[in-house]
């Protein structure tokens, strides 16, 4: 049985994509799979009474070593801010390669706590800061420091004592260019050291509420319990700063969708399924049904996702148990038929990711396709001609090229940075000001543009000569040659439309990265947690690799 892919301009509308959700392909399951058999350590930990100094805490093995550096400040509560354009924050941190010396911890002292207005070298990987969620630590705190674990109920609603702000990687603020370390093969897949920065910061956290509560009552202070720490991760603030990484890498992001929809073909294709297989993804859905039960938010547009979410899950056990037997030929096919059929996109994807549980041996060689070269395909076929470049717009862009532009709601918005905020924005660009500057992030009007643009053309007119007369569509003449060979590199929606829902774009990105119960603040930012519920790094070489339904 041979199951065709499914069709990009389906998989790869916002709302669509903006249903995605973690899987086994996620960078942090695949990090803690790629690293499970490396040496962790503390080697370092320098903390006063109040829990400002530095640490250091490294993975091994063989003769590599990853080492995060951690430098916690002092600083007010009103200096405590998520936004870009901070300077100040409770914690700093760096990934270095290698064990840095007393020179190099001196060295990053000076600039890692400035984050991006200092500077930092090649030997170091990732940058990133944190704040704390203060109610959390304070009580965290407080209670071990009286002999007491925290109240979970409390902890719950968070679940997590730190936030980081950003994390930077690839050649900023000085840090290792990409091309030092890509050959490296656990590190190959994407976002791998920046998974590694994030799960260590996380320990650090711990350490260091235990070490301010003993401080500050050394008789009768108490640890944090390890099944609480396992139930904590680190919080995350995204905005609009993610939403143009999607636009800007297509190669990368359709080898993540490849990823997942080839992941699904062959779990479809299976003809018979073991048992064993079978009891995984049964367990793995019942247990979800707990975590999505728990899935706190604010937002009324995400309350409604849930609550449609837990309706389906509920309607699909339903019909698992009363009209559905895995004693066929193909049950996933079967499966996910009936899903597309009776559910919402939201849990339809759900339900992809629960596919891949079981099926270690589809899913694993897949997370080391996931990353990309992309400078191979910035090139531009200049031979080639306009019959070409006409028949791959009517083919990869067919819904594209119908909008009408014309309408005002088709040219709503525009994206531009903003010179206070130094983040990527979403403007009216009927109300706004500011559209001159508009960043090339309108795909879908420039496909529209280019493609009536080609049809004055002559087919056998060269893409040399046609660029010398219209280089203002360079930009979407590249695409349209990059998803010529790669098919889910371009998201089929009008990014600048009146019905631009930005918080999709997260979404999608972060459903890869790992994160989970995604909390919307508006349509344009959120928080989230990561590693929630994951193994600790001591137990690493021996954990459960579905913890994140437990």
């Amino acid at each position: 049985m041979n199951i065709e892919l499914r069709d990009p301009k389906i998989i790869m509308k916002l709302s669509r994509l903006g249903s995605f959700h973690q899987s086994k392909l996620s960078f942090l399951r695949s990090f803690l799979n790629e690293f499970k058999d490396w040496n962790y350590n503390r080697d370092l930990f320098d903390l006063d009474e109040k829990g400002y100094g530095r640490a250091v805490y490294s993975f091994s093995k063989n003769n590599r070593t990853y080492s995060l550096v951690c430098f916690a400040n002092k600083i007010k509560n009103e200096e405590r801010s998520d936004r870009v354009i901070a300077t100040k924050w409770d914690a700093a941190f760096t990934l270095h390669d290698g064990v840095p010396t007393k020179k190099d911890i001196e060295r990053l002292l000076d600039n890692v706590p400035k984050q991006e207005i200092g500077r930092l070298s090649y030997k170091e990987l990732t940058l990133s800061r944190a704040n704390k969620s203060l109610r959390i630590f304070e009580h965290v705190v407080e209670s071990l420091s009286n002999g007491k674990q925290p109240d979970k109920s409390f902890l719950s609603k968070v679940g997590y004592l730190y936030r980081t702000t950003a994390v930077y990687g690839s050649g900023k603020f000085g840090l290792a260019d990409r091309f030092r370390i890509k050959n490296r093969k656990e590190i190959y897949g994407p976002f791998r050291l920046e998974m590694m920065l994030v799960y260590l910061v996380r320990q650090f956290t711990f350490d260091q509420v235990n070490h301010i509560a003993k401080c500050k009552n050394p008789k009768n202070a108490v640890k944090l319990e390890v099944d609480i720490c396992r139930k904590l991760g680190i919080g995350n603030s995204t905005g609009l700063g993610m939403a143009p990484f999607i636009v800007n890498h297509p190669t990368l992001l359709n080898n993540w969708i490849l990823a997942r929809e080839i992941s699904l073909k062959k779990i479809r294709e299976i003809k018979t399924v073991k048992n064993l297989k079978v009891d995984i993804f049964l367990n793995c859905l019942n247990k979800s049904l707990k975590n999505i039960t728990s899935w706190n938010s604010e937002s009324s547009f995400q309350k409604k996702k849930i609550n449609e979410l837990i309706i389906d899950l509920k309607k699909f056990i339903n019909h698992l148990q009363t009209e559905f037997s895995f004693n066929i030929e193909h049950p996933f096919n079967k499966i996910y038929l009936w899903c597309e059929k009776n559910l919402n996109d939201e849990c339809i994807e759900y339900i992809v990711s629960m596919m891949m549980e079981p099926f270690n041996d589809i899913v694993y060689p897949l997370t080391k396709e996931m990353s990309a070269e992309e400078e191979k395909y910035f090139s531009i076929p200049a031979n080639r001609n306009i019959a070409d470049l006409k028949k791959i717009l009517e083919d990869q862009y067919s819904e594209i090229i119908k909008i009408d532009f014309t309408k005002k709601e088709r040219n709503q918005n525009f994206w531009f940075i903003s010179k206070n905020k130094e983040e990527p924005r979403v403007a009216d660009r009927f109300l706004n000001k500011g559209s001159e500057l508009e960043q090339p992030l309108a795909i879908a009007r420039d496909i529209k543009e280019l493609y009536e643009r080609i049809l004055n053309q002559k087919n056998s007119l060269t893409i040399a000569k046609f660029l010398t007369d219209n280089n203002d569509l360079r930009h979407v003449v590249r695409r349209a040659f990059i998803i010529e060979k790669f098919p889910y590199a371009e998201i089929q929606d009008n990014t600048i439309d009146s019905n631009l829902m930005p918080i999709d774009m997260l979404r999608l990105k972060l459903s890869f990265f790992g994160a989970v119960k995604f909390d919307p603040r508006s349509d344009k930012w959120l928080r989230i947690n990561m590693f929630q519920g994951a193994p600790l790094p001591q137990e690493l070489k021996s954990f459960d690799e579905y913890w994140i339904y437990n």
